[in-house]
């Protein structure tokens, strides 16, 4: 049986790949920082026959982060680390000049020291694997310069290079991160409130990219879940 721990599940994206690998039979460990949302998603999770454990709590907290790692190892071992959870540090975005720093060292926090932090947990199982693999949620705003995303961009930038490196130290295992391109979330609804988000991708629609990258397994590497679509 396969065992995946995903961060942020109980909402956005998160959910929607939950989802999609119990509908495929696997076993998860779902993290949110809010018990009863968590909750009503792995109990809905579990009809479909596989085992769902919900941990909730902050990814922040080192404790939290070794719940998480004994909850996979109590199913069997881990062979997928979804670092999904995310903070934007300021909703909704502003420009750098305006950009609590305080609020840029939440984000960091979130995006990428706790991953890394997660991450350090789970190298043992993920090594024990067969195949193990790391999908390490990236952004557009980590390549391009969009006006008021520097703050978040800069986090998912650094997240980048974090992924490339372990990438190269790690040759057993698959380091992906993983750009998804827009999605209709309250992420990116509380980043830019004025805007019409009724033509954006919803997370479902975008999971298939993902779905794309265990299957096929390619290198490690960074990947757009827009042109893994396409490619389909």
């Amino acid at each position: 049986m396969t065992v995946a721990i995903i961060t942020g599940a109980s909402r956005g994206f998160g959910r929607a790949l939950a989802t999609a690998l119990a509908e495929r039979g696997w076993d998860l460990v779902l993290d949110a920082r809010s018990p009863g949302p968590l909750e009503e998603v792995a109990a809905g999770l579990r009809r479909h026959g596989g085992a769902v454990v919900a941990v909730p709590g902050d990814v922040t907290d080192g404790g939290h982060r070794v719940e998480l790692i004994a909850a996979a190892w109590e199913l069997g071992g881990l062979d997928l680390l979804v670092n999904n959870a995310g903070v934007l540090g300021a909703e909704p975005l502003v420009t750098l000049g305006e950009h609590g720093l305080d609020a840029f060292r939440r984000a960091l926090e979130v995006n990428v020291v706790a991953p890394l932090g997660l991450l350090q947990e789970a190298l043992p199982l993920l090594r024990e694997a067969h195949d193990g693999a790391v999908i390490n949620m990236s952004s557009d705003a980590a390549a391009e310069a969009y006006r008021t995303w520097g703050g978040y961009g800069a986090t998912k930038a650094a997240l980048d290079q974090l992924s490339a490196v372990l990438g190269v130290e790690e040759s057993g295992l698959r380091v992906w991160a993983v750009d998804p391109g827009g999605m209709r979330t309250k992420m990116l609804a509380a980043a830019e409130p004025d805007e019409d988000l009724s033509g954006v991708p919803r997370p479902e629609d975008v999971v298939p990219g993902f779905l794309r990258l265990l299957d096929e397994r390619p290198a490690s590497g960074r990947y757009a879940a827009p042109s893994l679509l396409e490619a389909r």
